[in-house]
């Protein structure tokens, strides 16, 4: 008895697991379990295979199709548009409102008009499906509206480059300078233990050597608060000054999100 009660306690999280990491996850995961039985021969191996496969075919063949229908559009890769990880595309968190998308798209040839080659890496965007729904470990990514946007970084030779210093794209950290305001010192003190989680989920290191390119990225800055459907921008206090752009569009996100000296946070109104 405690052995069957243990197993669905176990496959219930594992749905939870997968729902929040994927949002279809789950419930693939559930027609799997309905659909291969327990008799049959590699019991596991096939319905870990037939998962896989199902999930993959949805994700890349269904999924981008029905996404309109919530008012998300599929980014897809280009010569001025690309996520940072096949991972985000795997995991439907390549998924975004079509005016963000417009947005992204405009905001991208401004870039390359001053920095030619250079291409905007996405992040995490949102879920295909349902307002409302969260993107873990994220606060706001949940209706289409927000994205994440990387940095643009130069390597030793001070070549402007599409490379980024983490295999996630987050937890490499721009931080302040002695003279700068360290606003993860503060939120830190208050308690907020969390700011600079993001440090553990950078899944490695890769590329090092880079730096941020004060330029390039202010460039990137510059055309984002520029797009009048952008309501809010997210960075740290110190590197807004640094990189010397003044718009009330940014805004600092408060202590209890995480430290955004990593990456660019855009939502629209």
């Amino acid at each position: 008895m405690f052995k069957k009660i243990a197993k669905l306690v176990f496959k219930f999280l594992l749905f939870l697991f997968l729902t929040a990491l994927t949002q279809i996850g789950g419930v693939i995961y559930i027609l799997t379990e309905v659909l291969v039985k327990r008799n049959v021969r590699k019991y596991r191996f096939k319905k870990l295979g037939i998962f896989l496969i199902t999930y993959i075919f949805i994700t890349f063949f269904i999924v981008p199709y029905i996404a309109p229908l919530f008012g998300r559009e599929k980014i897809k890769d280009t010569t001025q548009i690309k996520a940072h990880s096949f991972i985000t595309k795997f995991l439907n968190r390549n998924y975004v409102h079509p005016r963000l998308y417009t947005v992204l798209e405009k905001t991208s040839s401004l870039v390359q008009h001053s920095n030619p080659g250079v291409i905007l890496i996405y992040l995490d965007a949102n879920f295909p499906f349902i307002n409302g729904f969260p993107l873990l470990p994220h606060l706001s990514h949940n209706d289409g509206k927000k994205i994440d946007i990387s940095f643009i970084y130069q390597d030793h030779n001070y070549q402007i480059t599409n490379k980024k210093p983490s295999i996630s794209g987050y937890g490499v950290f721009e931080s302040p300078t002695k003279q700068e305001y360290n606003q993860t010192l503060v939120c830190k003190q208050k308690g907020n233990w969390q700011y600079d989680f993001t440090k553990y989920i950078t899944f490695g290191t890769i590329n090092k050597g880079l730096k941020l390119s004060k330029k390039a990225t202010k460039d990137l800055l510059l055309a984002i608060v520029k797009q009048k459907q952008i309501e809010k921008v997210f960075i740290e206090p110190h590197l807004k000054n640094r990189l010397k752009v003044q718009s009330a569009k940014i805004r600092f996100h408060g202590c209890q999100a995480v430290r955004h000296d990593d990456h660019i946070h855009i939502q629209l109104k």
